[in-house]
């Protein structure tokens, strides 16, 4: 799959998903929206991609929709049209989120509306000193709660920063996003790309079955009791002892050297409704 609305590499095992149209601060379009959700997909079988950096071209990361190919468009839609629209925008986090493998965004710039909470989704967040970053969906009459957005943000930064943040709507710079937590780590502009790309290296380095499951057991836990997620952690843990990563990681510590995991992902193991009940 080569896509056409935004351009895409691969730099050593580290997919670099980058959305090029700085004349529009990569404002997002239909068919953009289109691409990408389905691109994340389509990255869940791609063994040669281990981690995935999503970063921007030019002063932007991304600048949400773009007002004249989408939000203009949308005045006198049909219901249907409209509600299927919102719900392709929801479908873009919702898969980059069950992507079992790192994303770091590389915030190269200005990152609001959508493009914020793409930013939101991904595992990691480094920023340049230039990534002032809003969550403006108020500012245009809408709700805060917009993409996942509601549901993401309080477990980046608490319940009262995302409520200041959403209801709000206006831009904080990256210092102060570093402050809250919102950004994991903040870099001169010059060193944005350098910096986020040798992130997703590192994380792509690790154990691709133990990443897999880890994000899997983020996104799960959200809605579990304590009881529900010791069961959960406990039940996990001793399916990753029985993966070869674990074995590799033992005798490289044992060995003194790096460990070098293997390539593929594997199946992650679901189990059965009288497991869970336990």
């Amino acid at each position: 799959m080569q896509p056409t609305t935004f351009h895409f590499e691969l730099d050593g095992h580290v997919g670099v998903v980058r959305l090029d149209r700085p004349d529009r601060l990569n404002a997002l379009t239909f068919e953009s929206y289109r691409e990408l959700t389905d691109f994340f997909v389509h990255l869940r079988t791609r063994d040669d991609v281990r981690s995935v950096l999503l970063t921007g071209t030019g002063r932007a990361f991304c600048s949400g929709g773009d007002v004249k190919d989408i939000i203009g468009r949308l005045f006198d839609v049909p219901e249907a049209d409209l509600f299927a629209f919102t719900r392709m925008t929801c479908d873009l986090i919702e898969n980059i989120r069950l992507l079992e493998k790192p994303v770091v965004a590389g915030l190269n710039g200005t990152t609001c509306g959508a493009g914020a909470v793409m930013a939101a989704a991904a595992d990691v967040r480094v920023a340049a000193e230039s990534a002032k970053i809003a969550f403006l969906f108020v500012k245009v009459g809408l709700c805060g709660a917009d993409m996942g957005a509601a549901w993401l943000l309080p477990r980046i930064v608490g319940l009262g920063r995302a409520s200041e943040l959403l209801m709000g709507g206006e831009f904080i710079s990256a210092t102060e996003a570093e402050r809250i937590g919102l950004y994991n780590k903040v870099v001169p502009n010059d060193d944005l790309y350098s910096e986020a790309l040798e992130y997703a290296r590192r994380l792509g380095a690790g154990p691709s079955f133990g990443l897999a499951v880890t994000k899997r057991m983020l996104n799960a836990e959200a809605h579990m009791s304590l009881r529900e997620a010791m069961q959960a952690e406990g039940w996990i843990q001793a399916e990753c002892m029985k993966h070869p990563d674990y074995r590799e990681g033992f005798d490289a510590a044992m060995e003194k050297r790096a460990p070098d995991f293997g390539r593929g992902v594997g199946v992650v193991p679901t189990r059965s409704s009288k497991e869970s009940r336990r």
